[in-house]
């Protein structure tokens, strides 16, 4: 009888701390899955950045260009200004 008592509770036993293993390996799996889905949206939203900012390089650049186009206006104005 004693025997048995001690089979029952470590059957018991054992099968909650096989249930709560299947538990914690089912959503460490779950938790597998959203972390790759969020990496792939980072990239996704890296990718879309790109696509959608300008870069400083090129602002610098374009902003160059329209001051000097400024520059040559200023120019021609205060020929302009100087002719009269």
């Amino acid at each position: 009888m004693d025997m048995m008592l001690w089979n029952i509770i470590l059957t018991a036993f054992l099968g909650l701390v096989s249930w709560f293993a299947v538990r914690l390996h089912t959503e460490a799996d779950r938790q597998n899955v959203l972390l790759n889905k969020t990496r792939e949206e980072m990239v996704r939203c890296q990718l879309d950045i790109s696509k959608e900012y300008a870069r400083r390089e090129e602002v610098k650049q374009d902003f160059d260009r329209v001051m000097e186009r400024l520059d040559a206006l200023d120019a021609k104005i205060d020929r302009l200004i100087e002719a009269r």
